[in-house]
């Protein structure tokens, strides 16, 4: 395994964050970010065989590792995960930001039918969702989108990666 494969592999298992290619080739400067990209190349490829426990996966438009689903049952016995522990109201307001940002806190109200202030906050504390500007409408009201530490706890490399409405009533059959 070359030193640049060994360097990330120990980056990765010390980070509790995905890593993005920018931020590893700042880091690791007297590496190309092509050097970098192809290393992580081979390192996803060596912990995809599913021989490991542990995979390497793009997640928050970064690089994370993981332990593979399969073992999460094991790993719980030893490490308590922490719980999101979202209400069906903060649920229902976090899908509506997800899908329809960047989204003003009215239409929100307006797609759920109530008042959503409060699941706004509590997504705001927690960091899963974030103000992404004002928009142009009277008033010039605040904007919502969702965050980095969304796209990780969903394990999403990206927005786009969410569920289309067909997926999602295909699972429903």
């Amino acid at each position: 395994m070359s030193q640049l494969r060994q360097v990330l592999e120990a980056v990765l298992f010390s980070s509790a964050r995905p890593l993005t290619i920018r931020k590893l080739q700042k880091r690791l400067e007297e590496y190309t970010a092509a050097e970098i990209e192809e290393a992580l190349r081979r390192l996803k490829e060596e912990y995809g065989s599913g021989e490991r426990a542990v995979e390497i996966v793009e997640v928050a438009g970064g690089f994370q590792m993981r332990t593979r689903l399969e073992y999460r049952d094991w790993v719980r016995r030893f490490v308590k995960e922490k719980e999101v522990g979202l209400t069906r109201a903060m649920l229902q307001t976090l899908a509506i930001i997800a899908y329809k940002q960047p989204i003003a806190k009215r239409d929100v109200d307006t797609l759920r039918g109530v008042d959503s202030i409060r699941s706004i906050k509590q997504l705001l504390d927690r960091n899963l969702v974030e103000v992404a500007g004002r928009n142009d409408d009277v008033g010039r009201p605040m904007i919502f989108r969702t965050t980095e530490k969304f796209l990780e706890i969903f394990g999403l490399k990206d927005i786009k990666d969410l569920p289309t409405v067909k997926e999602l009533e295909a699972l429903e059959e």
